[in-house]
């Protein structure tokens, strides 16, 4: 008898907490599902904006190697406006401004460029937007706002083409003596099997300077 009352103690306990913290206890296990439900509709909607993605970016690439130009520039436009947020955007960017740039589109491909600078999810790629913009910028002799761009911070890994560039422009603007110093740099921070110092050395050699 005297179980049986301890135990109905308790039940009444449980009834009156229950009454008391029961709402409390059904809205947070209604949040906590809804959390994981919103979870699970967010990943499904990620990986279906990535397919979607890849999907154009195989348009682009397929536009690139039927040199296919229109195909390209929509392929790319596509990306940029629907799905902006996944590394194909800034990457059919780069390959669509870099055809801009070939077919004498110049101010497209900067501003492809600049966006991938301002967009993309990716250093690496950022830092290569950096580097074809300074170029165009360079070749345009608009020599302060491609300086400007090539000191932006970026991966080490791109410190020597960084350099590099520099370097050409200096020698544009006839700083001979700034442009070996920029050169020399480059070849301190390129990988000592890259082919690329090459290129640099034979560039210190028209200034008659090096090492």
């Amino acid at each position: 008898m005297a179980y049986d009352l301890e135990e109905q103690e308790k039940v009444d306990e449980l009834k009156a907490w229950w009454k008391k913290n029961g709402t409390t206890v059904m809205l947070a296990v209604a949040v906590f599902a809804a959390v994981v439900a919103g979870m699970q509709g967010w990943r499904a909607y990620q990986h279906s904006q990535q397919r979607q993605a890849a999907l154009a970016y195989e348009a682009v690439q397929n536009g690139v190697q039927s040199k296919d130009i229109k195909r390209i520039r929509d392929a790319a436009g596509q990306l940029i406006e629907k799905y902006p947020g996944t590394p194909y955007a800034s990457r059919a960017a780069l390959l669509a401004a870099g055809v801009n740039y070939e077919s004498g589109d110049a101010k497209s491909a900067k501003a492809q460029l600049q966006w991938v600078v301002e967009h993309a999810k990716e250093d690496g790629a950022r830092d290569i937007a950096r580097l074809r913009l300074a170029g165009i910028l360079l070749d345009e002799k608009n020599y302060e706002e491609a300086m400007k761009t090539l000191e932006a911070s970026h991966e080490k890994a791109f410190d020597g083409l960084f350099s590099d560039l520099k370097g050409d422009l200096l020698t544009a603007q006839g700083k001979m003596a700034d442009a070996r110093v920029a050169y020399k740099a480059a070849l301190e921070k390129m990988d000592e099997k890259s082919a690329y110092r090459q290129v640099v050395e034979m560039k210190l050699d028209g200034l008659g300077e090096r090492g």
